[in-house]
């Protein structure tokens, strides 16, 4: 399958159409951003450990009644998807309480959420993605109480599967953001991307972080080590191809 057309590029990811009008290809790069994309670097092979990270849990998922919009992984950082109409809105669950969370409410840094905390942010770089509530995301035209109501649904689901998958791999869920949009026929499905960029993972032994944070705490050097460690525990040896 070809790339045809460019439908966006955004700060880390590529999205071509193809001669199928209800495929796309997402080309992952390497490129690794920080602060609504002011911080920008390229790490050599980012790209190819984030979409083969994807597209493991996308399978888990799909094998534990998760639709989402992933196809196939014909190269390291390229993957087939479903054509989604994406939701503006950044769903974000929190298993355990840190960063914007503890510097913007009386919650102790490391405290375990149950239940867990589902948010929902405006996904838009120019508004700096403010927090939403149902009332303004319907306001907005973004949703309608019953496709917020399956996108928490939906959120929680994928939660409770990847929380026992981490942990399997001696990683502990401390938080992600996840995004949905619809199909051709109007089905919520997700899409995007669930990798260490948009995770929080800790070591269950060290909680040393495994993910973006490093970037974002300028320890560059850091970095690719915690996704490869990621790479390496989640995904069997003969799935490897990076």
């Amino acid at each position: 399958m070809d790339k045809k057309e460019l439908i966006n590029s955004g700060k880390v990811k590529s999205v071509f159409t193809t001669d199928e009008d209800d495929k796309v290809i997402i080309e992952f790069r390497d490129d690794m951003t920080a602060g609504d994309g002011e911080r920008k670097e390229v790490m050599n092979n980012k790209g190819a450990y984030n979409a083969v990270i994807s597209s493991k849990i996308f399978k888990v998922l799909e094998e534990n009644g998760v639709e989402t919009q992933y196809i196939d992984l014909p190269e390291p950082n390229v993957m087939i998807a479903k054509k989604l109409e994406m939701i503006p809105i950044e769903v974000i669950v929190r298993n355990i309480a840190t960063g914007s969370l503890v510097r913007r409410y009386p919650i102790e840094d490391g405290t375990k959420l149950e239940p867990p905390i589902v948010q929902m942010d405006f996904k838009d770089d120019e508004y700096h993605d403010p927090m939403l509530n149902d009332s303004i995301i319907k306001a907005l035209g973004i949703a309608t109480q019953e496709e917020i109501d399956i996108l928490t649904e939906k959120a929680l689901k994928i939660n409770e599967i990847l929380t026992k998958f981490f942990a399997d791999a001696g990683i502990i869920l401390v938080d992600y953001k996840v995004e949905f949009g619809k199909d051709k026929d109007g089905k919520i499905l997700l899409g995007d991307e669930i990798s260490p960029d948009g995770c929080r993972l800790w070591d269950s032994e060290t909680l040393d972080m495994l993910d973006k944070e490093l970037f974002r705490e300028g320890k560059d050097d850091e970095v690719m080590d915690a996704y490869i460690e990621v790479y390496n525990r989640i995904i069997p040896d003969d799935e490897k191809v990076i």
